[in-house]
């Protein structure tokens, strides 16, 4: 998934994102699992870059991958604004190459759950495997079946701020796990008129005992499985699922 217009206004419209839940998960499981001196990070689907200037401005040496390139201009003009050195590419999570290893993969914000097939994420896992040293971690987190088949299930929300507003209807498929999230937003332009865009973002999950599977498959051994930001083991209303491996 490349975002397009809707990248301009990601930071607004996402500006109540955990971001420093993300990192701070980061840092305690690094800690807790993480190689000694662990240092170089890779974070995957980075998008305007809002964690990867956070875990760069904790010491961590980062590098960022996205599939947008409007998405990683805003990235690398938001690392100069804070004074943080960040690399960035464009690249897909699939086919990741032309790196040196890493000590931690981190692939945050469900952006995992973008990849459409059972191959697309076993491929991944695979090349994020290769590119890892030994006894480096991969960090992930993705959308529970549970948040996929009800909590999404035909749902809309909406926004109507004053420089922009929008409506997103939430719509199953007939692939297992999967919705089509259809974005529309308004966005005030400098004469005060409102310009309307759209956009299409599909996502797919699997149940975690999939994912568990096809990372140990990988050559990993996965170190902890838990639910929403806690150290609580999976439960059934259970909406966001972390997954940490170590190579």
């Amino acid at each position: 998934m490349t975002y397009e217009s809707f990248a301009y206004w990601y930071d607004e419209l996402m500006k109540e994102a955990p971001y420093d839940k993300w990192k701070e998960f980061v840092n305690k499981k690094v800690e807790q699992y993480g190689r000694k001196g662990t240092k170089r990070l890779l974070d995957v689907g980075c998008g305007t870059g809002e964690l990867a200037v956070r875990l760069a401005q904790s010491g961590f040496s980062v590098t960022g991958v996205d599939q947008s390139e409007n998405m990683l201009a805003i990235a690398q003009t938001k690392a100069e604004q804070h004074h943080v050195h960040i690399e960035f590419f464009e690249q897909d999570m699939r086919d990741l190459n032309g790196f040196s290893p890493f000590d931690a993969v981190l692939i945050f914000c469900d952006s995992l759950n973008y990849l459409p097939t059972e191959q697309d994420v076993q491929q991944t896992f695979r090349r994020i495997y290769e590119l890892l040293h030994k006894d480096g971690l991969l960090l992930f987190d993705v959308h529970s079946i549970y948040k996929m088949d009800h909590i999404f299930q035909d749902a809309v929300f909406a926004s109507n701020d004053e420089s922009i507003s929008y409506i997103w209807l939430c719509n199953a498929l007939d692939t297992p796990h999967t919705v089509v999230h259809e974005l529309t937003f308004f966005v005030q332009e400098e004469d005060g008129r409102y310009e309307r865009y759209d956009e299409d973002h599909i996502q797919r999950t699997f149940p975690a005992f999939q994912y568990e599977q096809w990372l140990k498959e990988a050559g990993f051994t996965v170190m902890e499985i838990s639910a929403d930001f806690t150290d609580r083991p999976l439960h059934d209303a259970a909406e966001r699922l972390f997954f940490v491996a170590k190579k």
